[in-house]
């Protein structure tokens, strides 16, 4: 009996090959942090029965979330910590703007590159705000795209690219092919955001609060195989993942909360792309913990945020870029360097802080 057993525990644990994307913070480390006084705690009176970030069909309300992301292309990465947590902080910077302007995503592989929040092989989510206001910002994505790639992991072309901590993958620009005379540099002006506080919340009251006041959260959850094969209708618990149903292995961002015959529900979004789950989202019941969803979340106070951009040429050769060739003779995107030295050469160049963040948020 104890060998039959022994078989059925090793089979399911070879059946999961998805490693843990969470990393739980040490016990005792700071779950709080502010630039000034912290503000109290939102409280929340009667809550209503549905509200979301998403819009409400019913009432024409315009959706006040950045996009579906997928962390799991060009590759697989484990990166879902930073997917959740850098969403909800652009929630929260698109409800500052009141929706208004073109939508601003950040940089996730900014924070894959330069945070000690996690890598491809997992994270911790309160870590990232933590570390985004210890750098001081973080860039936008435009400056510096999502590869799927962290300096730890190999998977696809990962072993081939550098994502180590340098000016350069912080955020860049490159101006035309090398062969034509093109160069890449390192930015030293580029939008960017910060965060003025972030902390924790739990418990399904307080989750509704922070919610409804400041915006959508990013909270741990056991992604045991209902998640991963979810078809849609709200998410409860299989009784026979046991213990797995109490392990936190992935992160996800709250948007809001519903009803539905009777049964209540937070409105979530995953990082698995659009053509998973209800376009990217799902439902999962409310009130009781399921999958740990209440467990242990994690918010952040947009601080200031770029609207008005420093113009960098596209040469960035006013923005970095000394090797650029001036005047009407060089033609466009014409460089100085041209021998295969240029990109280690310009990987040294030293890139100051970008004091293009210009707007406060409310």
């Amino acid at each position: 009996m104890r060998c039959a057993t022994l078989c059925l525990v090793l089979a399911g644990a070879l059946a999961r090959t998805r490693p843990s994307e969470y990393i739980a913070r040490k016990k005792g480390a700071k779950t709080r942090g502010c630039l000034g006084e912290c503000s109290a705690e939102p409280h929340l009176g009667e809550a209503p029965t549905q509200f979301t970030w998403a819009g409400h069909l019913t009432d024409d309300q315009p959706s006040m979330l950045t996009a579906v992301l997928n962390q799991h292309i060009p590759q697989y990465c484990g990166s879902c910590w930073a997917f959740a947590t850098l969403s909800a902080f652009g929630d929260r910077i698109k409800l500052a703007r009141g929706g208004k302007g073109a939508e601003i995503q950040l940089s996730i592989q900014h924070v894959l590159n330069c945070g000690w929040a996690g890598s491809c092989y997992g994270g911790n989510p309160l870590a990232v705000y933590e570390w985004i206001m210890e750098n001081g910002h973080v860039a936008y994505a435009s400056a510096n795209p999502y590869l799927a790639c962290s300096s730890d992991s190999t998977e696809g072309f990962c072993g081939h690219v550098d994502t180590t901590c340098k000016d350069i993958n912080v955020a860049r620009s490159c101006d035309t092919f090398l062969d034509n005379g093109g160069s890449c540099t390192a930015l030293t002006q580029y939008p960017n955001a910060t965060i003025k506080e972030y902390g924790t919340v739990e418990t399904e009251h307080k989750i509704k609060a922070e919610i409804q006041a400041r915006g959508p959260v990013a909270c741990g959850v056991a992604a045991t195989d209902a998640l991963d094969n979810y078809n849609g209708g709200i998410l409860d618990e299989d009784p026979d993942d046991g213990q797995e149903n109490e392990m936190i292995n992935h992160v996800v961002s709250i948007v809001g909360w519903g009803e539905d015959k009777g049964i209540p529900y937070w409105t979530v979004r995953n990082s698995w792309g659009e053509h998973w789950g209800e376009m990217g989202f799902f439902r999962v019941k409310r009130g009781n913990n399921s999958f740990m969803i209440e467990s242990e979340c994690v918010y952040a106070v947009p601080g200031e945020f770029t609207v008005k951009n420093f113009a960098c040429h596209e040469n960035s050769g006013n923005c970095g870029n000394s090797k650029v060739c001036k005047g009407k003779s060089c033609g466009h995107g014409a460089s100085l360097a041209r021998d295969e030295g240029f990109q280690a050469r310009s990987r040294k160049q030293v890139a100051s802080r970008s004091l293009d963040a210009n707007a406060t948020a409310p």
